[in-house]
C-alpha cells in the first residue's frame, strides 16, 4: 500500500477549507474576548494567590491562542490570494488543474482546534470552581 506523498486537490476544495478554517479562527478569536472579559470579572471578585496565578496562566494562553489564530487566518488568506491569481492567469483551465494539498496548514488548523478545545474545557472548569 503506497501513500501519496503530495496529494492534489481542485481549487474549490482548497478554497472551501480556507473559508472553514478562517471562520473557525475568527469565532475562536471572538470567543477569547468573552473569556478575557470573564477573567476581568473574576479578578475583581477574587484575589487569592492561587487564583491570580491561574488568571495569569489563562491570560497568557489566550494571547498565544489569539496569535496562533491570526497566523492561520493570514496563511489561509495568502494561499487564497495565490489560488485567485492562478484562476485569474488561467481562467479556462482552472477547473482542470490540481494543486498541491495544503496538508501543513490543515495540520495547523486541526492542532489549533484540539488545543483550543482543551484550553476552553480547562477554563470553564476553572470558572466553575472560582466564580
Amino acid at each position: 500500500m503506497t501513500k501519496t506523498s503530495n496529494p492534489k486537490k481542485h481549487i474549490d476544495e482548497l478554497h472551501f477549507e480556507h473559508r472553514i478554517w478562517t471562520n473557525n479562527m475568527k469565532f475562536y478569536r471572538d470567543e477569547l474576548k468573552i473569556f478575557e472579559n470573564r477573567l476581568e470579572e473574576l479578578v475583581t471578585r477574587n484575589t487569592k494567590l492561587e487564583v491570580t496565578a491561574q488568571i495569569e496562566h489563562f491570560q497568557n494562553q489566550f494571547i498565544l491562542q489569539r496569535e496562533a489564530a491570526e497566523k492561520i487566518i493570514s496563511k489561509c488568506g495568502d494561499h487564497d490570494k495565490f489560488l485567485a491569481n492562478q484562476a485569474k492567469d488561467h481562467p479556462i483551465a482552472i477547473d482542470h488543474v490540481l494543486f498541491a494539498d495544503h496538508t501543513k496548514l490543515r495540520d495547523e488548523a486541526e492542532t489549533f482546534d484540539r488545543l483550543y478545545s482543551e484550553l476552553k474545557k480547562e477554563f470553564i472548569a476553572f470558572l466553575r470552581k472560582w466564580m
